[in-house]
């Protein structure tokens, strides 16, 4: 019996698990064990519960009760999904930085800050300051991916092992929106969840 198909049994066995059990189980690394996920989701046998694995099975699905994305309408999965809060009023939440990036298109004249969460540990982090792989062949949700870390160091570790490119906030935003030929500039440095208007970042020469 393959990995995959042992962390199949594992899952139907205890309802639900995550990854870094996963990995403790198998002594392998997070990273070899979202291989596996990735595959298993892409066949339709697992979906994710916040950070747990869970069968696809309707009763699962109906248990979620997921909100759908306002970009690209899929459900919501993650327990920490991209958020933009807006006029420090409104919390706008993505299914992913792809879709949260883009997000930011209706609010570039709005004071907004907006805040994602390392892949690895889940660690929050303005979304400003975090680092971004960028078309990696890892696609957790929508392509091309943009996958967040809070240290470079992490992302270009990632890189080395998915490919893409190792990208911050205004650089992974031009990434994406250029398909649709919006362009952003690049701010100086920003504290952490500081508010910004996304049609006043000037993008670096």
């Amino acid at each position: 019996m393959d990995r995959k198909q042992q962390i199949l049994e594992i899952i139907r066995e205890k309802k639900e698990v995550t990854v870094k059990e996963l990995a403790h189980i198998f002594k392998v690394s997070e990273m070899t064990i979202y291989r596996d996920v990735r595959q298993l989701e892409k066949e339709g046998e697992i979906i994710r519960k916040h950070v747990s694995l869970v069968l696809n099975t309707e009763e699962n699905i109906a248990n979620l009760n997921l909100k759908a994305c306002p970009v690209c309408n899929k459900p919501i999965t993650r327990s920490h999904p991209y958020r933009i809060i807006v006029e420090n009023t409104k919390v706008v939440e993505a299914c992913c930085e792809h879709c949260g990036l883009m997000l930011h298109q209706r609010y570039a004249d709005k004071d907004v800050s907006a805040l994602t969460f390392d892949f690895i540990t889940e660690k929050p982090v303005s979304a400003l300051d975090a680092y971004y792989v960028v078309g990696s062949s890892a696609v957790p949700c929508c392509s091309p991916s943009v996958i967040p870390f809070v240290n470079k160091e992490d992302a270009e570790k990632f890189q080395k092992g998915f490919g893409g490119k190792v990208l911050n906030f205004v650089d992974a935003y031009n990434e994406i929106v250029n398909r649709t030929n919006v362009n952003i500039k690049s701010c100086c440095e920003t504290p952490q969840l500081v508010s910004f208007k996304l049609s006043q970042l000037k993008k670096e020469e």
